[in-house]
């Protein structure tokens, strides 16, 4: 063996990737389930799904009791998370969806191009997360569900991701990878027809994303679909490996479907744990698992009151999981106010990335709450669903909402329960008067679309 030969081989062993780990950027890998209900996870009290490898994050890493995301439903939530912004600032405050197709009506290819579906998207002045990372060197990729707008200029090639595997819309069939019969799945920039579940499918692309990209820093955003309905006319299809389906056939349907999506959906986190240890990041990767929103009523929200699409806790706030060997402490939890918008500067701190020039984020850097070294600094927050609002202050909550309203001490009445409007008249004119001033806030910054008027 020549001495180039022992070199090749000595760097290719775990001990040498190890090192050269230590000497580079670390990486980001963020996991994001659909419609995941807070306590639909082991470590979060569930005892009737399986998911040990969510489990095991959270034993290996921090979980967070009080996270929220910024809107009770996917698209506006998933703004948030890539542009570390209020929906109500970055212009995705509504949902990209085409509501005809609830009455049964089929889109053609002719009339689905001129649709909301395939028509807006995020403002393409917004500076997306994958931008900032990928000028300060990473590689940046998104598999699974982008939920950013489906025609070209707003898909992930050109909002700063060097890869994009996945659907563009709100959801898919698990098999056909259709919404409603339009064929949904892209590679790039191009409509694709693949064989397989989609939760395998992204998996796939996902290890390969890992292997490929082993040697140089990496952001991977992985929003899965699961356990997210399917979005199909032919509602008995099924959605799901039969393997999965008979470890809970003893629960009612909607349920038991639930969580045989829940727990493939574990099997494909805990592949990816195994495939950062087998290229060597393990240690050098920060891993964020969590949900865009709250579950629907198939979904177990545990102690919290109300679902997805609703202000009440059970719509807004989710699991959180992070995890990052000699950085977060094992097995802790963590019971600070925290959210979704917290994720953009938190990854800029990581990463060593510039802040965007002239941009307003509304998040702080987390780093410090995951290295146990700081409380959370997030104090307030401020919700908008259409006419649905609502408002938080330390352990005061507001909801004004067509599914009822109040207010709310949530360190006594976690599942909202106890309306204190009444008896503390001053505490709730200060939080409806919080609110009224982030919305002044909103309207008062650079108009975004694709919805505001302007």
């Amino acid at each position: 063996m020549t001495r180039r030969d022992w070199l090749r081989t000595a760097l290719a062993t775990p001990f040498a990737q190890t090192i050269n780990a230590q000497a580079r950027k670390p990486n980001i890998v963020l996991i994001v389930a659909d419609d995941l209900g807070y306590a639909g996870v082991g470590c979060y009290g569930n005892q009737q799904i399986k998911t040990p490898n969510i489990d095991r994050l959270a034993s290996e890493g921090m979980r967070f009791t009080d996270f929220v995301v910024s809107w009770p439903a996917c698209t506006p939530s998933r703004s948030s998370i890539l542009t570390g912004r209020y929906p109500q600032r970055n212009g995705l405050y509504d949902m990209i969806r085409n509501n005809e197709v609830n009455w049964k009506y089929q889109y053609t290819e002719e009339t689905y191009a001129v649709s909301p579906e395939m028509t807006i998207g995020m403002d393409t002045r917004e500076v997306t997360i994958g931008q900032a990372l990928k000028q300060a060197g990473y590689t940046t990729g998104v598999i699974g569900k982008w939920d950013g707008g489906r025609a070209k200029r707003f898909l992930p090639l050109q909002r700063g991701f060097d890869f994009y595997y996945g659907f563009a819309n709100t959801g898919i069939d698990y098999y056909t990878h259709e919404r409603y019969g339009v064929a949904s799945m892209f590679r790039g920039n191009e409509r694709i027809k693949e064989q397989g579940h989609a939760t395998d499918l992204f998996l796939r692309e996902a290890l390969a994303f890992l292997k490929q990209n082993r040697t140089r820093p990496f952001f991977l955003y992985l929003p899965f679909n699961a356990p997210h309905g399917a979005s199909t006319f032919h509602k008995d299809d099924p959605q799901e490996e039969p393997k999965y389906m008979e470890r809970y056939k003893h629960l009612p349907k909607g349920i038991a479907q639930t969580a045989a999506w829940t727990t493939h959906l574990d099997d494909a986190v805990g592949a990816i744990m195994a495939e950062l240890k087998a290229i060597g990041q393990d240690e050098n990767t920060l891993v964020i698992f969590s949900s865009d929103n709250g579950g629907t009523g198939a979904a177990y929200n545990g102690p919290l009151r109300g679902k997805k699409a609703q202000m009440y806790e059970g719509g807004i706030r989710v699991p959180m999981i992070a995890r990052w060997p000699g950085r977060i402490a094992k097995g802790a939890v963590n019971n600070d106010f925290v959210s979704s918008l917290e994720y953009f500067p938190t990854f800029l701190a990581v990463t060593g990335a510039p802040a965007p020039r002239g941009v307003k984020l509304d998040g702080f850097n987390l780093l410090s709450v995951l290295e146990g070294k700081a409380k959370s600094q997030r104090t307030d927050f401020c919700w908008q669903r259409q006419g649905d609002k609502a408002a938080r202050s330390g352990n005061w909550k507001w909801v004004d909402s067509e599914d009822g309203g109040g207010l709310f001490d949530l360190s006594t009445d976690l599942g909202e329960k106890h309306d204190l409007s009444k008896d503390k008249p001053e505490i709730y004119a200060k939080m409806k008067a919080k609110w009224e001033a982030w919305r002044k806030e909103m309207d008062a910054s650079e108009p975004r679309g694709p919805f505001r008027d302007y």
